[in-house]
Formats: C-alpha cells, structure tokens, sequence
C-alpha cells in the first residue's frame, strides 16, 4: 500500500517506501500489546515501564494527539474514525508510531541500542501488522490480554464516569468490541501461529495479572531493571 502524500503542514506523516525496516530487531525491541477494549492494557504497560525501561506507546493516545492537534489535515477523520469504532487509515497509524520512536531514540541516551517499546492497542488489523513489521521495526512477540466481553464492557463504563473519552459510552464500546473481534483476532492469531503470542488471562485483580505478565516476561528473556 503506497505510503500518505505530506500534508503542506506536516510532512513527517508521509514515509517513502523503503526496502528495511527503519530499526532492527537486535537493537530495538519492540513488544506488541493487545487485548479488547477494556481488558486492562494501560495498567499493565504502566507496570512494564516502571520495572523493565519500556518507552509505551499508545497508538489510540497517539490518533487522539493527532485529532486535537489544531493544524493536523486529518484531525476531523480520525476523529470520525474513533467515534464510529473504525480503524484508521493503518498508513497513518503507523507513521505516528515510527515518528514517536524516531523521537524517543534521538532523545535516548545510547540511542537505538537496547530500546524497549511497548506498542499498546497495536496492531488492530493485519495490514497494520504487516505494514510495521516490514516497515518500522519486526516485534518479539504480541502480549494478549485475554478478558471475557461481559468484564470488559463492566470496566469501560465505569471508566467511562470519569475518564472524558468520547468513545467510553454504551454505542461506542459495542462497535469496539465487534471491531475487535473481527478484525484484531485474527492479528493474534497470526502471530500465534508463527509462536510470537504471550497470553495472559485478564479475569483477576491488576496485581494477580502483573504477577503473570512478570512470569512470562522472564521465561521470554526479559529482565527486570
């Protein structure tokens, strides 16, 4: 799929097409977080940045940034997009997320060298896992929450008192889920077959869950720092 022609205003959005991807897996390690909507992913990334080093990257903070930024040309689609349970454009997506890295790495002090990122609610579709993959950086492995829809649906909606998010409402959360399962599952699922899928089961308390999460994390060469 060609890459996004540079809006006037923000060229950074456009990457040409290139035959490597921009970073390599033995300096960069990238770990894929998924889970539906409400299955407790930004507790757990925030538990992984705190004990591992991972730099978290939200993709669904990263479109919102976007959409609120006051001269972005694709603000109003995101937007759209988001409040419609859609999956946006992956072209954008992803150049967000490589953009965000770029940064991080520039800022790094080592650099690219050893860089954790823990990439949350990415890749919602197969054209975006592909399209990172080859493009941005391979992955270790995908970390998948697994949590029933009735839980899921519970916490949302009590997220959704106080958190201000447009799509935290009884509509919005019923697209999410039906989005989720037809075309994020079969993401894990993928990825599972080529043996790149940690799953952890997302029924307990946050602590219970990290307990596991810490566990997996080990047996995948992942130490603590």
């Amino acid at each position: 799929m060609p890459a996004l022609n540079p809006p006037p205003d923000n060229p950074k959005l456009s990457a040409p097409a290139k035959e490597t991807p921009t970073f390599s897996p033995e300096s960069v390690s990238v770990i894929f977080v998924l889970g539906g909507p409400g299955a407790g992913k930004g507790t757990q990334c925030a538990n992984l940045v705190r004990d591992y080093g991972f730099k978290h990257l939200s993709a669904g903070d990263l479109l919102r940034e976007e959409q609120d930024r006051p001269d972005s040309e694709f603000g109003s689609m995101i937007k759209d997009y988001i409040t419609n349970g859609k999956i946006v454009p992956m072209e954008v997506t992803v150049q967000l997320l490589e953009n965000a890295m770029t940064d991080y790495i520039k800022k790094r002090e080592g650099g690219e060298k050893g860089a954790r990122f823990l990439i949350d609610g990415f890749p919602r579709k197969m054209d975006q896992a592909l399209r990172f993959e080859e493009a941005v950086c391979p992955s270790q492995f995908t970390l998948f929450f697994d949590c029933p829809e009735d839980v899921m649906q519970e916490r949302l909606i009590n997220r959704g008192k106080t958190s201000g998010r447009t799509d935290d409402n009884a509509e919005s959360i019923s697209k999410r889920f039906k989005t989720f399962v037809e075309l994020s599952m079969p993401v894990v699922d993928h990825f599972d077959k080529e043996g790149k899928v940690v799953k952890v089961a997302a029924t307990k308390g946050p602590d219970e869950i990290y307990q596991d999460v810490k566990r997996r994390m080990g047996e995948k060469g992942f130490e603590m720092v």
